[in-house]
Parts: structure tokens; sequence; C-alpha cells
């Protein structure tokens, strides 16, 4: 019989108070290590000049995509600042982000110019950065993008690239799928025959390439970003490749793939990486790589609000299918409350409701933090909801529900302590 019942101030309390100090694995970022120096971006200019309040500023019209591209970082971060800080509220939660990321630090933005912020992260060394960031965020290890085919991270793939295991790679294969015929052309140059005897893909090869990379830098799974008119047809190149090449890779070597549908990329090209917008996507190709392939983990979130209900729905039909985060244009306080809101009811404890996305180091401090405080106020509710029915819950069973949704998920799907 339950008899440690908790009073509502006491429950609200408890809740909270797991959720602030609950450790992280944040299962999709774009950061790097500190072996990569100059890749990680960080600090204040980068922070401003991240194309989620470039967009913003250029929508006010006072100056032009080409104009403000073509000045160097510190000057874009000066107008930027100007536009949505000094003479605007900042109201968006692009701008918010930045409010809560200086407040962490004990930087009033109220009263401290620009230029004293800039000598705050201008004085700290990189591992004390990183140390700090990881530190006020909660985030105990995260999982990077490594792409194969970037010419600017590929040459850091070596024993350092590793060796940080706060720092964990995933291998992204976005290029084989949704641009394979230039990703093949670059598997030729480097000595893999591609090309089978009958003029058809040569599989067995393609899979090498994989698993080279993955002896190379450990991933904990593979990762492909997909637009939403992604070609789930039986003869296109992509889906043969993922089929038969990725998903067949990761049957056999036991890694998870993470699948994030939905972006349409570049539909204001003017705008460079702020250019990209979103698109619904079919839920039933989902379920059917799930129903097929039994023996694969997949990790799957998806851009479009419009997807959200059914990809829940889905989940509930496939063990071997993990929901995870609001991704990019659904990081909003009112979309991961709703959307957090309706996966606990509908999947109990069995989703990942967050991941951070960053790709600024700053970043995972506020949202992080943003989405903790969503996440608290949704369990404190559903708490709530039992005691209702008399089911009572202690400080241990929320403790443990907590640990579940902000690492113990993860880890059980990506195979880390």
């Amino acid at each position: 019989m339950r008899d440690d019942r908790m009073n509502t101030t006491d429950l609200r309390h408890v809740v909270q108070k797991a959720v602030e100090t609950a450790k992280i694995v944040d299962v999709h970022t774009h950061l790097y290590p500190p072996c990569c120096d100059k890749l990680l971006l960080r600090g204040i200019d980068d922070l401003l000049t991240y194309h989620y309040l470039t967009v913003e500023t250029l929508r006010y019209g006072e100056i032009g995509p080409e104009k403000f591209f073509a000045l160097p970082k510190n000057l874009q971060a000066d107008i930027i600042w100007d536009v949505l800080f000094e003479r605007r509220s900042p109201v968006s939660e692009s701008c918010r982000g930045i409010l809560t990321t200086l407040n962490s630090y004990g930087l009033d933005p109220t009263s401290e110019s620009l230029g004293s912020i800039r000598t705050f992260f201008a004085e700290l060394s990189l591992d004390e950065h990183v140390d700090l960031v990881l530190e006020k965020s909660g985030v105990k290890s995260l999982v990077m993008t490594n792409n194969p085919f970037d010419e600017e991270e590929e040459p850091h793939w070596g024993p350092g690239f590793i060796k940080d295991e706060r720092f964990r790679t995933a291998l992204r294969i976005d290029d084989m799928l949704n641009s394979p015929q230039a990703a093949l052309k670059k598997l030729e140059q480097r000595g893999y025959n591609v090309a089978s005897d009958t003029g058809g893909l040569d599989y067995p090869a393609m899979k090498k390439f994989l698993s080279d990379c993955a002896d190379r830098i450990k991933p904990v799974y593979l990762a492909a970003s997909l637009p939403p008119d992604f070609d789930w047809s039986e003869g296109s190149a992509g889906y043969g490749i993922l089929r038969d090449v990725v998903l067949s890779y990761c049957e056999e070597s036991g890694l998870p793939i993470a699948l994030m549908i939905g972006v349409k990329k570049l539909i204001n090209p003017v705008m460079g990486l702020g250019g990209d917008g979103v698109g619904f996507s079919p839920v039933e190709a989902v379920a059917k790589l799930c129903l097929e392939n039994p023996h694969v983990k997949f990790l799957v979130t998806m851009l479009a609000r419009e997807n959200q209900h059914e990809l829940a729905v889905t989940a509930r039909k496939f063990p071997n299918l993990m929901v995870f985060g609001c991704w990019w244009f659904l990081n909003n306080p009112s979309l991961v409350e709703e959307i957090t809101r309706m996966r606990m009811e509908l999947l109990g404890l069995s989703f990942i409701p967050q991941h951070s996305d960053a790709r600024v180091l700053d970043q995972l401090i506020y949202k992080w933090k943003h989405s903790k405080g969503i996440i608290a106020d949704v369990l404190f509710d559903k708490y709530e909801d039992l005691a209702r029915t008399g089911w009572q819950v202690s400080a241990e069973d929320i403790a443990r529900d907590v640990e579940m949704l902000f690492s113990g998920n993860a880890k059980e799907q990506i195979g880390i302590k």
C-alpha cells in the first residue's frame, strides 16, 4: 500500500528539483570536441549570427541579405544586436535564448555593452568554455553530427577526435541518400568500386565504406536528414541505398539509425543557412521501415507539427521506434509543451522529450533550461492527474522517471553508459 503522499507544493518542488538537477544525454547536436578548435562555434558573435537571429533581423528589411552576408561576423552581430535587442523588445524564442545564456554567465545585457560581453567570452579558453557550458547546461554527454564527406571535419578524425567521451559521434549519411550520384562519385575517388559488373550498384562496397568510417570514429548511430519529398518508392536510388546498404549495415553492426525528416532545403537561397523550410512527411513510410526491419532501432524526429500525432501513434505500434526531440522550428515553448503532453499521454515515458540540435556551444544552456522548465510543468500536471485517481508517486518514483526522460532512454537506445 502506497502511503507516501505529497501535497501539491511539495510535489511541485520535488519535480522541479529532480528536473533541474537531471544529467542529460543530448542525442543530437552539431557540436565538436575541443580538439576541433575552430570548427566548434562559441561565444556571443556566433550566438548572434546564427541563422535563427539572422533571418529574424533580415525580416525587418533594414539591410538586404547580400549586403549583410558580405560583412565580417562582428559587424553582422552588431547589426543583429541593434535591430533585435536595442530598438525592439527581444520577445522571440531565439532572442530570449541569448538573454537566458548571458544571464547564466552572470552577464546583464541591459547594463553591459556588447563589447564587454565579447570580452567575457574572449577571456575563456576553449577547454574552460566547454567545461563551463556542460556544467551549466547539465549535459553529461552529447552526440555530434559527423559527415564523412565534410572536407573540413574529416581530417580531424584521429584518436583525439573520440578521446573525450562527453562528445559521442554519429555517422551522417545524408549525401548517400539525398544526392546518391554525387556521393558515389566521391566514393569512387576514394577507391571504393561502387559500380557492379551488371551496371547496378555494388552494395557491399558501399557497406565497406560505412564500416571503414565507423571503425575510425566509433559512432553510436547512423543519421540522416531527409526532405519531406524523399522518394520512398522501391525503385529509387536513395531508398535502395537506405534499405540495402544503410539498414542492412545497421542490422549487421547493431547500430541504430536516426532519421530527421521534413526539412525543405533552401526555399529562399539568399538567406543562406537560414533559408530552409518545413514540409509534411509520410509517417507511413517510417512505419514500413520499422515493420520490415524489426531488428533495427529507429530514432525518429519530424519537423512538421502536423506529423507529430501520427508519429506518436505509430511509435505505440513499434517497439523499435523511439521518438525524440522537438526539432528546429518546433523548438518553441508553446509547441514543446503541446507535443510533450501529447507524447506523454500516448507513450508514457517511452520517448526522448528533447535534444538541443545546438550548433553553437552556448546554445546548450538556454535550449536545455527552457525545455526543462516545460517538461517539469508537464510532469507535475501528470502526477497531479495520477493523484486524483488515488495513485501517489514518491520522490524516488519521480527521480526514476526523470532519469529515464533525460538520459536513460537515450542511453538504452544508443548503447552508452
